[in-house]
């Protein structure tokens, strides 16, 4: 996961509303980072809706609510962030950006699928992602995302200047499974980004916290 690797980046990380609901979530959030708040938009192939904290360094955090619809049930995304959510909220997953999904497509074996969610304002932002399922069966690994839409509409564009960026990854598992997942040599690490590795203990894998910097110093969430 290394910056130098052409194609691949660390895109954003998914943090699952509490009880409190996706807006109130979202705003501790923010308030804590010294960020912004965007209203995201729904999910209609999920089940869910987000509100996005754009970052430094083309990344952001996505702040996930399920909503109350059918599709929630039976969608694997819609049913992690439920579960997660029903656990009292917090981080569920991490993203990797990649410019050619179909290399991943043969490494892991699976096929890409299409996601999309029309913003506030009318604009429709078009991906396309692997790894879904993983979010019940293995949350340790990342999902794996290729953007369609423009880089000009990246959720991360209205960061502010010199703001607030990721720093720092803590992932319960395995690091030999997540770079077979990635095709990576194991000397590979990501410049500017450190990553703990914390056994599963009775949680199972998944992330477990994540780092920033910003003007505010160091902040652990």
């Amino acid at each position: 996961m290394s910056a130098t690797i052409p194609g691949m980046r660390l895109d954003h990380v998914g943090y699952a509303a509490g009880r409190e609901g996706l807006q109130a979530t979202a705003r501790h959030l923010a308030d804590v980072l010294g960020v912004r708040m965007v209203d995201g938009g729904p999910h209609p192939r999920f089940g869910t809706r987000n509100v996005i904290l754009p970052l430094s360094g083309r990344s952001y955090v996505e702040v996930v609510e399920v909503l109350d619809h059918p599709v929630a049930d039976r969608a694997p995304f819609g049913r992690a962030v439920r579960r997660r959510s029903d656990a009292g909220g917090g981080w569920f997953t991490w993203c990797v950006g990649v410019d050619d999904i179909t290399r991943f497509e043969r490494l892991v074996g699976q096929r890409s699928e299409a996601g999309s969610r029309r913003r506030p304002d009318g604009v429709e932002l078009h991906w396309r992602h692997i790894g879904i399922p993983g979010l019940l069966e293995d949350p340790q690994l990342p999902l794996l995302l290729q953007w369609d839409s423009p880089p000009a509409l990246h959720p991360s564009g209205l960061a502010l200047t010199d703001g607030t960026r990721l720093a720092g990854l803590e992932i319960a598992g395995t690091p030999d499974r997540i770079r077979t997942w990635l095709g990576l040599p194991p000397e590979c690490a990501v410049e500017g980004l450190r990553f703990d590795w914390l056994p599963p203990g009775d949680e199972g894998p998944g992330l477990r916290a994540v780092v920033f910097e910003g003007p505010r110093g160091t902040v652990r969430i």
